[in-house]
């Protein structure tokens, strides 16, 4: 019976120490629900230990961290409010307080508000570009500053290749993050990479159902609408592919095209 023990053991240190991320540790912002819960899991499945940010989705971000932890890994949830300025310091304050250090940064939080030039008050201005622009950066320059190597990820979007009019302040952050992943990459390296993942249709937007996803598969090359689980393998290959910053991975199905 001691034999089987000990075998069972060393067949699960030897697989767990052949886990892509094994011994790394991710800090995921909005990763209670949606890509940003997909990310994290998939993260876990890969051997990385999680610090997991969330808003206003307490409940959500417990079960995710459940399931963080259902798979051997440590997850440690994060509250804050990204909208402010102060909250980047905050969240690393809180994850240094778990964890000796953070390898990965997945700046995955975003709002997506509806918004013509003429609809697109003050507020939802404010708000979209404090969430979706000045979190990831002030986040990153965090990170930089107590990371001696490691990894940043953006999540931009495919739409910034073809801008819509009904999103502006969105579109005109994704846009942004493009550019930041691209200057981060030249200031930061060798020390740290910086890429961008730009999905495509994955998943209808708060509020919709799955026929809004169906309305666009006419203008998707390879006619259908992606899943989070593309994203995941997306987010990965930038993880483990060592020769690669600055770079932007379109995951749309070809539709920026």
């Amino acid at each position: 019976m001691l034999a089987n023990i000990q075998h069972c053991h060393l067949i699960y240190n030897f697989y767990m120490s052949n886990l892509p991320l094994s011994g790394r540790t991710a800090l995921v912002t909005g990763g209670a629900a949606r890509l940003g819960r997909a990310i994290a899991l998939g993260l876990a499945a890969r051997g990385a230990n999680l610090a997991l940010h969330y808003h206003s989705s307490e409940a959500a971000a417990n079960r995710t961290a459940e399931e963080i932890r259902a798979l051997g890994r440590k997850c440690v949830l994060i509250g804050a409010d990204l909208r402010q300025a102060d909250s980047p310091a905050k969240i690393f304050q809180a994850a240094d307080a778990f964890y000796s250090k953070i390898d990965i940064l997945i700046n995955s939080a975003a709002v997506f508000e509806r918004g013509t030039m003429e609809k697109t008050t003050p507020e939802l201005w404010e708000n979209t570009l404090a969430i979706n622009l000045r979190a990831p950066f002030f986040l990153s320059q965090a990170f930089a500053a107590q990371t001696e190597n490691g990894d940043i990820i953006f999540l931009a979007d495919s739409r910034v290749r073809r801008p819509t009019v009904e999103f502006l302040a969105y579109t005109l952050t994704k846009s942004a993050l493009v550019t930041l992943t691209r200057s981060l990459a030249k200031s930061l390296a060798p020390r740290i990479r910086v890429n961008a993942v730009a999905p495509g249709a994955i998943l209808p937007p708060p509020g919709e159902g799955e026929e809004y996803l169906q309305r666009l598969i006419p203008r998707i090359p390879l006619k259908r609408p992606g899943s989070p689980d593309d994203i995941v393998r997306g987010v990965a290959y930038l993880l483990e592919a060592s020769f690669v910053t600055g770079e932007v991975l379109h995951i749309d199905g070809g539709e920026y095209l």
